[in-house]
């Protein structure tokens, strides 16, 4: 499915979030939509998942206005991995299962296995009948955006959106997850909003936002080339790393924030 935005502009209470934007994803293309924190990148994706309409232009999928589209027809169509995965007081199974309610336990397994998940789950005695606990804490934050990413792939959508998928991981987990959204993206329509300029170098098109607006277009290569908004921020990104490998090399964490509060030890619900 082509995903088209036309000269889209959106306001919140007097504030104008969103001033004019245009972006087109291909069917089967990968583009990236990056900017600092409050540019609009995450408004954007509430749009495109009718969490609210435009107050101007408009956004088309395969040439139809989302505003003619039923809730359960564009939902169908478009699976979110945000950025803080919303789990409920339940099992794994529940969970995954949630992106296609009559999905049977042999496609949650396929799912799972696809998010590379599956061999975590079933280490637990009770397997997908595991309770996660209230928001996921019996979880870590790399186990539950995998849970996540299953529950997206079960639902087998046209378009792909991971808003900020990995922002809140540690780099290690970063790159196990990253591994699993450059595999499931291939031959999807994929759109990622992102901070962290690492996980879109191999976009097909990268959209750099700021305060509302796409002020650059290009490849990595080629925004690295122009020397602009994306270059500045890359060095930024880039020293920032380096710092904090320093840093991590210095003071050794004996127990990373990506583990599990079970293997800390903690009480969890």
């Amino acid at each position: 499915m082509t995903l088209e935005i036309r000269g889209v502009h959106k306001w919140f209470g007097g504030q104008h979030v969103l001033r004019g934007v245009d972006v087109t994803v291909e069917a089967g293309e990968f583009v990236s939509l990056i900017g600092h924190s409050g540019c609009g990148k995450s408004t954007l994706a509430r749009l495109l998942y009718r969490f609210y309409d435009v107050d101007a232009g408009h956004i088309r999928i395969d040439g139809r206005d989302l505003r003619d589209l039923t809730q359960a027809s564009l939902r169908a169509a478009i699976a979110i991995v945000p950025q803080d995965t919303v789990l409920f007081n339940d099992t794994i199974f529940y969970n995954i299962q949630y992106g296609r309610p009559e999905a049977s336990l042999e496609e949650v397994q396929a799912a799972a296995r696809a998010a590379h998940i599956h061999d975590f789950i079933v280490s637990f005695p009770d397997g997908y009948q595991t309770e996660v606990g209230e928001r996921g804490l019996k979880l870590s934050g790399g186990e539950k955006q995998r849970v996540a990413i299953a529950r997206a792939l079960l639902k087998n959508p046209a378009i792909l959106i991971f808003d900020e998928a990995t922002s809140a991981l540690d780099s290690q987990s970063e790159k196990a997850i990253q591994a699993e959204l450059d595999r499931i993206q291939v031959g999807r329509t994929t759109l990622v909003i992102a901070h962290r300029l690492s996980t879109v170098m191999a976009a097909d098109q990268i959209l750099v936002m700021d305060s509302g607006r796409i002020v650059e277009r290009g490849t990595h290569a080629g925004l690295l080339a122009s020397d602009g908004h994306y270059a500045q921020m890359w060095r930024l990104q880039q020293q920032e790393r380096t710092s904090l490998q320093e840093g991590q090399e210095q003071f050794p964490a004996s127990v990373t924030s990506e583990e599990p509060a079970r293997a800390r030890g903690q009480e969890v619900g």
